[in-house]
């Protein structure tokens, strides 16, 4: 298939450039649509109901980022085979990937769908927003599948570094998630439910042409024997993939402490933090789509044993982070209020301070973007060499220093200290993350030299 890259020559910067730049513009319309979907709900049903999605957001991101990691994981493996050229254990590996993705998102489903109400109330939801959240996170949950689905193929192509397919079908996805959007809210009168449908269903959408654009890889040749659960391979990706795992879940956990306490300032508080992460993901998806790039670039040359190559690929993943970050961070000063008005009806009551909160935390967040994008670039080289370990470390780091602010720091410093919650976390996450990258990078060059 001519979507397919070979990283193992050519200009690294280059290379991960070309290669980010349509996950970047995947990543832009997935969060797009996320945007689209807080928008409507913001303006169609009301600030409350925005509150109410929002609320939800550190919940749902426990699973979300479980399936997405461990699918990244995963797709670790299926780079390196093809970097090797060992094409056998490249589709072996894919179909036990599929295999524990399917699993492990059914799991996911069981256990969310039981612990929903339960925990929104731990969290202190605050009960005027407290069903419209559980109706919306259920939903949420209901289709992890479709999620684990669309994450592992979207993870496969870009093992083989075609960023295009993961491109086109997140493209589908927005449009088809716009359209039904439309439809349950403003026709239906579904409300926040609506969103969430329409959510699961673009998302099962993007799985199937992705995995459509999977079967038409020359090398990709899957059959009964290929998902015949092999031991020893499962092990390693479960060995692999769950301290990746392990890290959102930790992270996310320190997120839903950071929520606990924001839900206690009331819903104009929470409508502008809410407003602020929707936004915030268009701060993050590019360094999310460099890191897979420069995943699959270390992948690839790690299989085939390329030093020089790795560090060479290194320097250039820093320098296209901070440019990254200076670009994007600027952006935002310039276009964040407009952006976070999409979500607040300024007619509403309270909604002039939901928005002024939202823009003090974006801000807050924009200047201190290097640090966020320099996490993804050590993180991407040291799983990309089969560590995993310093990733899951890193999680708790940044767990830490979350929960400091949060439940420390907010005690004595009170309501302004929680603009700086994030920045603080991704500091105590990079200190540790970039540390392990210089202390064991040669140990691990040194396997395959």
């Amino acid at each position: 298939m001519g979507r397919i890259k070979d990283m193992t020559s050519g200009n690294p910067t280059k290379l991960i450039l070309q290669f980010a730049l349509p996950l970047i513009v995947a990543n832009l319309g997935q969060q797009l649509y996320m945007i689209a979907d807080a928008a409507i709900v913001g303006r169609g049903v009301g600030v409350k109901a925005l509150a109410a999605v929002g609320a939800t957001d550190w919940s749902y991101w426990v699973i979300l980022w479980t399936i997405t990691t461990m699918t990244q994981g995963f797709g670790t493996f299926v780079s390196r085979y093809f970097g090797e050229r060992d094409y056998d254990k490249m589709n072996k590996s894919i179909a036990m990937s599929c295999l524990l993705s399917g699993v492990i998102a059914v799991i996911l489903s069981v256990v969310g769908l039981v612990l929903t109400r339960p925990v929104l109330e731990l969290l202190k939801t605050p009960a005027d927003i407290l069903d419209d959240s559980v109706d919306y996170l259920s939903t949420m949950i209901a289709g992890s599948l479709a999620v684990a689905g669309y994450n592992m193929t979207a993870s496969i192509l870009r093992a083989f570094g075609d960023g295009r397919s993961p491109l086109m079908g997140m493209i589908i996805a927005a449009a088809l998630n716009i359209g039904l959007d439309l439809v349950t809210v403003f026709v239906f009168h579904w409300g926040v439910f609506g969103t969430a449908v329409a959510s699961v269903t673009a998302q099962l959408v993007a799985f199937i042409y992705c995995f459509r654009r999977i079967l038409k890889v020359e090398q990709v040749v899957l059959n009964k024997a290929s998902f015949r659960p092999d031991g020893q391979m499962l092990r390693e990706l479960m060995a692999f993939g769950l301290p990746l795992a392990l890290q959102y879940v930790v992270i996310n956990i320190s997120g839903m402490i950071l929520q606990s306490t924001v839900n206690l300032q009331g819903s104009i508080f929470v409508a502008g933090y809410t407003a602020n992460n929707k936004v915030y993901g268009l701060l993050e998806c590019s360094a999310i789509s460099l890191g897979f790039a420069a995943t699959t670039f270390f992948s690839q040359n790690y299989g085939a044993k390329k030093i020089h190559r790795i560090r060479a690929g290194m320097r250039s993943t820093i320098g296209i982070g901070i440019g990254m970050a200076l670009v994007i961070g600027g952006l935002m000063a310039v276009c964040g209020r407009g952006l976070l008005s999409l979500f607040i009806d300024s007619t509403e009551v309270g909604s002039g301070d939901a928005l002024t909160i939202g823009y003090r935390y974006l801000m807050t967040m924009s200047a201190s973007l290097i640090i966020l994008y320099l996490i993804y670039a050590y993180r991407s080289a040291l799983q990309s060499m089969g560590s995993s370990l310093p990733s899951m470390i890193s999680g708790f780091t940044e767990c830490g220093a979350r929960v400091l602010v949060a439940k420390g720091l907010f005690l004595w410093l009170g309501q302004e200290v929680l603009f700086f919650a994030e920045p603080a976390a991704w500091l105590g996450s990079l200190v540790f993350i970039m540390g392990s990258y210089y202390v064991l990078r040669d140990r691990y060059l040194a396997k395959i030299a």
